[in-house]
């Protein structure tokens, strides 16, 4: 057995007009997020944590933002892509650990239901995945409200 880690970071700027999605479901905002899927800022961590924890590089390079077939795609769906990859591969999730980061709106009532939702598509309990939200104490682009960030570690176990 081979354990891997993997870090993803990612980051998106807020937009008018557009739901905001983060660790795939709606999360009720006057705002969303600018990108080329619907712009999951969360998921898109952990699947740079992922990928990056089996060697696949990252989401970029699987999921371009030039090809017009991932315009407005469900991050979901991006994610499940991934881990059929990772599964034929060998690989399975052993657990994520993901922090949001952005000064609004309070995530709180919103991480369980993100936890399960992330839990249901990577096939693992829903203890194996922890979201946490922090600010910045106004502090740099998530204390201005420019934006929001994520990050995630993902433990991948290989089996033979």
């Amino acid at each position: 057995m081979k354990l891997r880690i993997g870090q993803g970071l990612d980051v998106h700027r807020w937009i008018e007009g557009r739901p905001l999605m983060l660790g795939g479901i709606h999360v009720p905002h006057d705002q969303g997020l600018l990108g080329h899927s619907d712009a999951d800022v969360l998921l898109h961590a952990i699947i740079d944590a992922l990928l990056g924890g089996a060697g696949l590089g990252d989401i970029g390079r699987l999921f371009p933002d030039t090809d017009p077939h991932y315009a407005g795609i469900d991050s979901k769906i991006l994610l499940a892509a991934v881990m059929e990859r990772l599964f034929s591969q060998g690989w399975r999730v052993v657990n994520i650990d993901a922090t949001v980061i952005c000064q609004r709106p309070r995530l709180a009532p919103y991480m369980p239901a993100m936890a399960s939702t992330i839990a249901k598509i990577l096939n693992v309990d829903s203890d194996a995945v922890n979201v946490k939200a922090t600010t910045t104490e106004k502090l740099g682009f998530t204390g201005r409200n420019e934006g929001v960030a994520a990050q995630a570690v993902a433990l991948l176990e290989h089996k033979p």
